[in-house]
């Protein structure tokens, strides 16, 4: 019995000795673990702190690329310091030599906005009048040229200040998606991209950017005289009594506006003869414009999805400064002028069952392409399942409100 007990005491000692062991074994760890546990809290601080700084400095220097883009683009310079690294330009005419004063002032800007136009020789006048009245406000000017003629332009005392870029038959919109990248533009604060045929007698350029600045417009364009030709929507009509509108009231026609009309044509849109765009806003219409889709039809009701914000209010007509619309069709007309057809040449030419109509062509060339706007615009639509569109969540909101203010009632 006593050997027993002697043996259940021993077990006891034993069992104490090793958890008393063991404690203190952990213990003696507890300052490692710590240690560990700092260092690596600290190499993971520090990575993800040079990925923050590597992101960023990607997006400044690759600001419009997709993340896809900017990285590829990102290992492709990986052979030049990133400091000389310049992955902006601009549209700014550079003399071959300068003076030592003007050669300090090798990066600074004097124009800060840039009117593009495409023109044709038979609208010089009139190109003319426009240029006249935007060249003294320090605007960047561009002329597309789509009849090939830059010879006629020289005797103008403005013609080697502005930019010449020539392709024949070539659109607004062709030579925007190819000549304006953002990347580009990026110094102006504001893009004027206008048809040659718009009369300006009425319109001033500074006076319209003040309005457009204080009236917080991402995208705009003058209102239209009354008396102009080829009026489409009535939203474009000037109105009198006010400085800007932003919707209109109309229920005649197929399309009824009112109150509750919340989208183009009736508010958040303007016409693609004189729009007038941020540089944020330019950024992402650069981006909407179809490469191979030239006339750009369809375009102008999805503009507001690129007015950075609420298109209801950052889109916008002046009606202070506006414009005269001539409607005048030249575009696929404008070539050289023909030799001067016999009386045969031309009789057979009109009773040819093949007679070629410019225009119609022309017409039913951009009605097609409307159509296939309007089928890639609802297929990237379906095909992103995490783009929300916007103004339906700021539509179905509305309509909460109104039914209950007239419940409240």
């Amino acid at each position: 019995m006593k050997s027993s007990f002697k043996s259940w005491r021993w077990l006891i000692r034993k069992r104490n000795a090793l958890a008393d062991g063991g404690c203190g074994f952990r213990m003696r760890q507890l300052p490692f673990m710590g240690v560990v546990c700092t260092v690596t809290l600290f190499i993971v601080y520090r990575i993800t702190n040079y990925q923050y700084q590597q992101t960023e400095m990607d997006g400044i220097l690759q600001p419009f690329d997709s993340i896809k883009e900017s990285h590829l683009r990102s290992r492709n310079l990986d052979g030049l310091p990133r400091g000389i690294i310049q992955a902006r330009s601009d549209l700014e005419l550079r003399p071959l030599w300068a003076t030592s004063s003007s050669r300090s002032k090798v990066n600074g800007y004097c124009n800060r906005n840039l009117l593009a136009m495409p023109v044709g020789i038979k609208q010089k006048r009139n190109v003319n009048a426009i240029v006249q009245k935007f060249l003294p406000e320090n605007f960047t000017i561009i002329l597309f040229h789509y009849d090939g003629n830059v010879d006629g332009w020289w005797d103008l005392d403005w013609n080697n200040k502005a930019i010449h870029i020539v392709a024949q038959n070539q659109t607004k919109w062709w030579f925007a998606k190819r000549f304006l990248h953002p990347d580009v533009v990026s110094i102006y604060d504001y893009i004027f991209l206008w048809d040659e045929d718009l009369g300006v007698e009425h319109f001033n350029p500074r006076r319209y950017l003040d309005i457009v600045k204080k009236e917080g417009l991402e995208i705009s364009q003058p209102a239209l005289d009354p008396n102009s030709t080829d009026i489409h929507h009535r939203i474009t009509i000037r109105a009198r009594a006010k400085k800007v509108h932003r919707r209109v009231y109309d229920l005649r026609g197929s399309v009824k506006c009112s109150d509750s009309s919340e989208g183009p044509p009736c508010t958040g849109f303007v016409e693609g003869m004189a729009p007038v765009f941020s540089r944020s806003a330019w950024h992402c219409t650069w981006h909407l414009i179809q490469n191979d889709l030239v006339h750009g039809w369809g375009m102008d009701m999805k503009l507001g999805y690129c007015a950075q914000g609420d298109r209801t209010r950052n889109v916008g007509v002046v009606d202070r400064e506006y414009i005269l619309h001539k409607g005048i069709q030249t575009l696929g007309g404008s070539g050289p002028p023909a030799k001067k057809a016999s009386n045969y040449d031309e009789l057979t030419k009109k009773h040819s069952a093949t007679a070629f109509d410019v225009r119609t062509e022309i017409r039913r060339q951009s009605t097609w392409e409307l159509q296939i706007f309007k089928e890639r615009w609802n297929q990237a639509v379906e095909e992103d399942k995490n783009w929300v569109d916007p103004f339906k969540q700021d539509q179905r909101r509305r309509r909460r409100k109104r039914q209950n203010r007239i419940f409240n009632f």
